[in-house]
């Protein structure tokens, strides 16, 4: 959910970005979706080291937080940049795609 979800929103906003007409209020909920699945997901995962006491690599839950850390960044900007917010979370909602996808390869060795 948070790689597809990130590349997805990303993608869509980008598009955004270079089409007026892609410009809705269901882009803002399905960003705003995909970072709350961010935050969830890393949630579940602390739940699950602290209390089932799982075993996991150190840089998959260090990826996580930047994950978390990068969407507080992403959308302080997009505050901040309006007439760029578009850009902003293209660029911002693909950056966590990546992270996620790098949590993934690094959680599997």
């Amino acid at each position: 959910m948070v790689i597809l979800g990130s590349g997805v929103a990303g993608a869509w906003a980008l598009a955004a970005h270079r089409w007026p007409a892609l410009r809705s209020r269901a882009l803002w909920w399905f960003v705003a979706l995909a970072q709350v699945a961010v935050f969830v997901q890393v949630v579940v995962g602390v739940v699950l080291v602290s209390h089932e006491h799982r075993t996991v690599a150190k840089f998959h839950m260090f990826y996580g937080f930047v994950a978390i850390i990068a969407i507080g960044i992403i959308y302080s900007y997009g505050k901040q940049m309006r007439e760029r917010r578009y850009l902003i979370f293209g660029f911002g909602g693909l950056f966590v795609m990546g992270l996620g996808i790098r949590a993934l390869l690094v959680g599997r060795s």
